[in-house]
């Protein structure tokens, strides 16, 4: 596995290649379609994250001491959003997730390319992420 700084710079080179954001959406909506199928019985209230305007469920299993995540979104864009920062935290420890400034986010100007909304759900599931390693330091 990849270092979590090497997985961060993997996604900064990934949004690099394009140049208009339509492109960089298109790209997002692809992650979104490779993402794991979620278990239907895994879509409860509990694991809805709370402060996105569409519905967003995320599971951790903690193994060996690292966190795993799989999510699932009703919009397409959102689900998108989710999986690129399971590609990068899913695999890690609480202890990672917890140190990190998550700044990818900001190196590939995606909270300053969304809708307020979206990008109100994207410091959600960040929260989320967080408190999901806090909970397992």
């Amino acid at each position: 596995m990849n270092s979590l700084e090497e997985a961060k710079a993997a996604v900064v080179e990934d949004f690099s290649m394009f140049d208009e954001w339509l492109d960089k959406y298109e790209y997002l909506i692809e992650l979104g379609k490779k993402l794991e199928a979620f278990p239907v019985e895994l879509k409860t209230d509990d694991r809805l994250i709370k402060g996105c305007q569409s519905r967003v469920w995320l599971d951790t299993k903690v193994e060996g001491g690292r966190l795993y995540f799989s999510a699932d979104s009703d919009a397409i864009i959102t689900k998108g959003i989710i999986s690129l920062l399971i590609q990068v935290y899913s695999g890690r420890t609480a202890a990672e997730i917890g140190a990190d400034n998550f700044d990818f986010i900001e190196k590939i100007g995606l909270k300053e390319n969304l809708s307020p909304t979206r990008a109100n759900g994207l410091n959600s599931m960040i929260e989320t992420i967080r408190k999901e390693a806090e909970k397992n330091v």
